[in-house]
């Protein structure tokens, strides 16, 4: 497996003791193989250690790992993988910012991902997707219980085999038994205000409450609705003379910019779920 013009990603958890870095870094330089990057943490609390590491070369995939093994704890979890593009589907409902942004990094390769599929229960957006050479399966939930709508999705889903799935402005919930079958595997992206703000028009309680900043965040999807594992936040300023819609379009903004980030870090395996926490590699 590999030659000397590829990258390959190695990244390790496991409880934390001393020589760990030594005994990694050690297998790999008796395969050969040259580290480009590396990256270690240690939870002070859990006292559990994570590592990230790229490097180039040839070398045979088993024995590497079984070198790996026999020199970490027995609780080790190792993922060893080449470097490349992940293939994944977007969901999406009919907000357009979102999706629309995805599409057009994925067309000037600026995703490292490829877009297999758009799945979205409105029509609205077919003409949008369909302008990038993308199929758009359209499975509305009009006249469906959720459960089997989410079975029609899943059947589409089933259909492409992604790595991950985006939800790129999904506005339907998903069910615990449709997260249980993507692990850490779909990304969301919500806003985030200071104060917050739940239920129905929160950009005018926003407005209301004389914010100041507009945020939004993006992360793992679990069976917490916008409670899953953070990837990546930020903000932007907003002050008295920006109204309700000058608002949902900064949120607009910053929605993309954060959707973008946590894809970049996710795609290119930077990201260990740690319980409901993550341990990034930037």
């Amino acid at each position: 497996m590999g030659s000397v013009d590829r990258t390959y990603i190695l990244r390790i958890d496991c409880a934390d003791r001393k020589g760990l870095v030594h005994n990694i870094t050690g297998v790999l330089y008796r395969a050969g193989l040259n580290i480009t990057s590396t990256h270690e943490f240690v939870d002070r609390e859990s006292l559990h250690f994570f590592m990230r590491t790229e490097f180039a070369g040839g070398f045979v995939l088993e024995a590497v790992l079984w070198e790996l093994k026999a020199s970490l704890p027995e609780d080790a979890v190792i993922s060893l993988t080449e470097k490349r593009r992940k293939d994944i589907v977007i969901m999406a409902t009919r907000e357009h910012h979102c999706l629309g942004d995805l599409l057009l990094r994925h067309r000037y390769g600026e995703l490292n991902a490829r877009v297999l599929a758009v799945i979205s229960n409105y029509d609205e957006l077919g003409d949008l997707v369909e302008m990038f050479g993308i199929p758009f399966r359209h499975i509305s939930h009009v006249g469906m219980g959720r459960e089997e709508h989410e079975e029609a999705v899943l059947k589409a889903i089933g259909l492409y085999a992604p790595e991950y799935l985006v939800l790129a402005k999904y506005m339907r919930i998903l069910s615990g038994g449709f997260v249980d079958r993507f692990p850490n595997r779909i990304i969301n992206i919500h806003h985030s205000f200071l104060p917050a703000f739940i239920g129905a028009s929160p950009y005018r309680q926003a407005y209301e409450r004389g914010v100041k900043i507009i945020g939004a965040t993006a992360h793992f999807v679990n069976h917490s609705l916008d409670e899953g594992p953070i990837i990546a936040q930020s903000v932007i300023p907003v002050d008295h003379s920006f109204g309700v819609e000058d608002m949902r379009q900064a949120g607009r903004d910053v929605e993309k910019v954060v959707l973008a980030r946590a894809l970049a870090l996710a795609f290119e395996d930077r990201i260990f779920v740690d319980g409901n926490k993550t341990v990034i590699f930037d």
